[in-house]
């Protein structure tokens, strides 16, 4: 017989990079105050973090969290079903719908779990699933689970989308899922045409993954079918809190009935333990702050736009955004894993994108930004760019990004839609 075992003494690829010094993931940060982290007593610029709007030191905030773990302790200790749910949850769920502009909402403790709930229980053998090419790992997992036919479309191509569409037999019941913001590369979803072609097929749903779209795009931050003043038009809105609201889990938007499915169907809201206190009081007092600080999406379009300068003045090969994912085309795993190096020893923090995430010799490096970032950061970024990307050949003049990198399909910028 053999032994299950076997692969893990067998899996090569951690081990050579660890020998070869270049490993780059889980240092372990000290301590952190916003846009700069410690570690080993060194204070590091970070440029590899979603926290967007730059709240996970607002005084306010942690205020709301310490005041939650007072009145409820740290832990809920059981499921929304049981033990676990607050008059926080509940509070929180009825802002985030008028928020988000949909009738109700749901909680679960996590953004992936809330994709693996959703899809797994809404899809179910027999249905078909038209899933974009670059979707996030949790979609591809909430597909698995729903046992599916899942068939993917060409990456925002909507032309390909419509002919995989009309291959559909008409006895099918079809579902449309897509991330609002493709978060290697930041790219915004070509929701307007997507639309219109889903209109064509009036008994076909739309499920947007919202996660890096949330607290980013739109007027007041509500994501990416504000961005577009499309969200009636889109059945089901899923997001996240790890990213601009400074917290941890995750929420399903959309018609009354389909969410209450979902709570009594979901396997992995029903069988786990609810969102702590103070994750759910964080998000709270985030959506409180975004909502009278409008001049805080303000700031964080202000740097993207500091840094998209910069970096283009120094001629840096980096893939097209209007997002604070800004994603630089390094190609060779390896030189990915040095270059990640040289930039944490000169202060700046930020990780590699390598396969299986992208083609194998399409490494990125994936840099985002805060509102909360200073000039001198941002500057320091630059100027750090500058010195090492001729010596690491990323510069536009010496190297050719593929085709299928830059030829995004055209979105609609900050400034048009305001």
């Amino acid at each position: 017989m053999a032994d299950i075992f076997q692969k893990c003494l067998d899996f090569p690829d951690a081990k050579f990079v660890k020998a070869s010094g270049l490993y780059p993931f889980f240092k372990p940060i000290a301590s952190s105050s916003g846009s700069t982290v410690h570690y080993n007593g060194k204070p590091v610029v970070m440029i590899g973090s979603n926290n967007y709007l730059g709240l996970t030191h607002d005084k306010r905030v942690m205020q709301k969290a310490k005041e939650a773990i007072e009145n409820f302790g740290t832990g809920c200790t059981g499921s929304r079903f049981l033990n676990g749910n607050t008059v926080l949850h509940d509070d929180l769920e009825q802002k985030l719908s008028r928020f988000i502009g949909k009738e109700e909402t749901l909680v679960f403790p996590t953004g992936f779990l809330t994709n693996l709930g959703t899809i797994g229980c809404l899809a179910g053998p027999g249905d078909i699933i038209l899933s974009d090419t670059e979707n996030h790992a949790s979609i591809i997992e909430g597909c698995r689970l729903s046992k599916a036919t899942v068939i993917t479309y060409r990456h925002n191509d909507m032309k390909d989308l419509e002919a995989r569409l009309k291959e559909i037999p008409s006895d099918k019941a079809c579902l449309i899922v897509t991330d609002g913001v493709f978060s290697m590369t930041g790219e915004i979803l070509n929701l307007p045409e997507l639309i219109k072609v889903k209109k064509r097929f009036p008994q076909v749903r739309l499920f947007l993954d919202d996660a890096h779209g949330l607290g980013v795009l739109g007027k007041k931050g509500e994501g990416t079918a504000g961005h577009f003043g499309l969200t009636k038009e889109v059945d089901l809105i899923m997001g996240t809190f790890s990213k601009s609201f400074a917290s941890i889990g995750g929420f399903l938007a959309g018609p009354p009935d389909v969410v209450d499915y979902v709570r009594h169907k979901a396997r992995s809201f029903m069988f786990s333990a609810a969102m702590p206190p103070a994750s759910v009081a964080t998000v709270l007092a985030c959506l409180e702050i975004l909502e009278a600080e409008p001049e805080r999406l303000a700031k964080l379009k202000e740097n993207i736009a500091i840094i998209l300068k910069g970096f283009k003045k120094i001629g840096l090969a980096f893939l097209p955004s209007e997002t604070p994912i800004i994603s630089i085309f390094v190609g060779d795993e390896g030189k990915a894993f040095q270059l990640v190096k040289d930039l944490f020893e000169n202060g700046i923090f930020t990780t590699p994108v390598c396969y299986p995430a992208v083609p194998f010799g399409q490494a990125l490096l994936r840099t985002s930004y805060m509102a909360t970032h200073t000039q001198a950061e941002l500057n320091k970024v630059i100027e750090v760019f500058a010195r090492l990307a001729p010596q690491y050949g990323i510069l536009q003049n010496q190297v050719v990004i593929p085709k299928e990198l830059i030829q995004q399909t055209a979105t609609y910028n900050f400034a048009a839609l305001a």
